[in-house]
């Protein structure tokens, strides 16, 4: 790629972007949020015509105006956000959009190739199971199957291991060096650093939509010299925290009980207390309740048993709006879906939790404008102004936007479910921060989080979750990681917390 430039109105997303990939390497593009990595791959893939600039494959001149034509170049992309159907089996997605076969659709055939694929390279799929059977992991394996079965020679992946648990990530990075071992090439979108440093071959850095580095990866390319090229300045990874005495009990749940979307328990007898001022962090691999017991705290979901009392106050089975109003913030699992609303404005977006407050029937348009600038400068949202729409934010900043408007409520209860799931270094450390200034003041903080740096970095105490079970709350001071990774498996702590 020579010279590219990607303009959306008010934003430069990339400016004479040049990136040159090889053959049979694993090539990491990293960039904080809003770099504009995503922009230049959707550029390639065909989503986006650039204003400026060549691509070249294989020292050919090409013009790539629709996905189509990416394919046709051998180029595929898998999104962070997967574009699968979700009521059609995996064989039916992965031959969705083909030419070929035109008149009769021999789906034993399609199945035993996609099988073949899927052994080649290590992941195996049900090909007559359907998407919403599968786990996260088994449905980025369809997405980059779907690829493969295609003829990709070029796969570009979009934070490809920001839903999947460690050892799925491991297999992922394993898969891709087969694939480079056998003559293909990946680019791959992370902020995952320390995967790029076992991963990659060779490393491009963008900084505000220009290309600030390139260079190979080595044995001595440390984390914090990659966070450095990314941010322009150092990064502390590990927080330290300041002692915090916890005050009376703020949140007491007692044998909760929910089902998931099967109808299947997801939760089974949960109960745990926190404390004001105190980060309870719930660890587990994803799939286990967390969701469900953020969705119940929040009155996003029934429960089907047991209860939960804020202050004393019984909020089960309450209103959201009942919830809200009692000091419980939420931050969801997903951003995008649960989070926010994509085609409202950054100041519409802070006002879904404040228009009740609102004094008569109509909404004080001059409140919310000072509101939304004053929130959207103190917590550094990157946007062109207030009446951008959240959806053209990039993950941080939306990420930020959706902080600043929970926070500006005064909780007394955060719900902080994956908080930093595929956010840059510069912006997790923001996030991190700003739980932990919410701790000083006496919020207590419920923290759902996979990355257990995060959990023993924050937290006063870990509750391990297995099955819709608490395996047991250990104090993050004196626990390891061995006793966290055999709970996270179903087994029961020795001693509680």
């Amino acid at each position: 790629m020579i010279g590219v430039t990607k303009r959306f109105p008010g934003v430069i997303a990339n400016q004479d972007v040049h990136l040159v990939v090889h053959r049979g390497e694993i090539h990491a593009l990293l960039g904080e949020n809003g770099a504009g990595k995503s922009t230049l791959m959707n550029v390639l893939a065909g989503l986006y015509l650039p204003e400026a600039g060549q691509i070249r494959i294989n020292g050919r001149p090409v013009t790539i105006n629709s996905p189509k034509e990416a394919f046709a170049q051998g180029i595929a992309m898998v999104h962070q956000h997967f574009k699968l159907v979700r009521n059609q089996t995996v064989a039916e997605n992965v031959i969705l959009g083909l030419d070929d076969p035109r008149f009769h659709l021999d789906m034993e055939k399609v199945g035993r190739r996609i099988r073949e694929v899927g052994q080649q390279y290590n992941m195996d799929v049900d090909p007559d199971a359907y998407i919403w059977q599968l786990s996260v992991g088994e449905q980025q394996r369809v997405e980059i199957l779907k690829a493969l079965y295609r003829g990709a020679e070029i796969l570009i992946l979009d934070e490809p291991t920001a839903v999947l648990t460690p050892q799925e990530a491991i297999a992922l990075g394993n898969t891709m060096r087969r694939m480079v071992e056998e003559g293909k090439t990946i680019i791959f979108i992370s902020h995952k650093l320390d995967e790029v440093t076992r991963f990659a071959d060779r490393v491009t850095v963008l900084r505000k939509g220009r290309v600030v580095a390139e260079e190979p990866v080595t044995e001595e390319t440390s984390t914090s010299h990659l966070a450095r090229l990314m941010v322009g300045r150092e990064v502390v990874f590990r927080i330290e925290k300041e002692p915090v005495d916890p005050g009376e009990v703020r949140l007491e749940v007692e044998e909760l009980e929910a089902l998931n979307e099967k109808r299947l328990p997801a939760l089974r007898q949960v109960s745990f207390q926190i404390r004001a001022g105190e980060i309870l962090g719930i660890a587990g691999v994803a799939g286990n309740g967390q969701k469900e017991l953020a969705e119940v705290i929040t009155g996003l979901r029934r429960a089907t048993g047991g209860r939960f009392r804020l202050d004393g106050q019984d909020l089960t089975n309450a209103h959201p709006r009942k919830i809200i109003d009692a000091g419980i913030a939420h931050i969801p699992e997903s951003r995008i879906y649960t989070g926010s609303v994509g085609a409202m404005t950054v100041m519409e977006n802070i006002a879904l939790k404040h228009y009740t407050r609102t004094p008569g029937p109509f909404l004080d348009k001059r409140r919310l404008t000072e509101l939304s600038l004053r929130l959207v400068e103190e917590f550094h949202v990157d946007t062109p102004g207030i009446t951008t729409s959240a959806g053209s934010l990039s993950g941080g900043n939306l990420q930020k936007l959706i902080l600043a408007r929970e926070l500006s409520l005064n909780p007394r209860l955060i719900v902080a479910a994956y908080p930093t799931q595929g956010l840059d270094v510069g912006a997790t450390e923001a996030i991190r921060n700003r739980l932990l200034d919410q701790q000083k003041e006496g919020v207590a903080v419920l923290l759902i989080s996979e990355d257990l740096d995060e959990l023993f970095s924050l937290s006063d105490r870990i509750a391990v979750m297995f099955d819709g079970r608490i395996m047991g709350i250990v104090d993050a001071r004196s626990a390891s990681r061995e006793e966290i990774g055999l709970m996270m498996t179903g087994k029961k702590a020795s001693a509680p917390a």
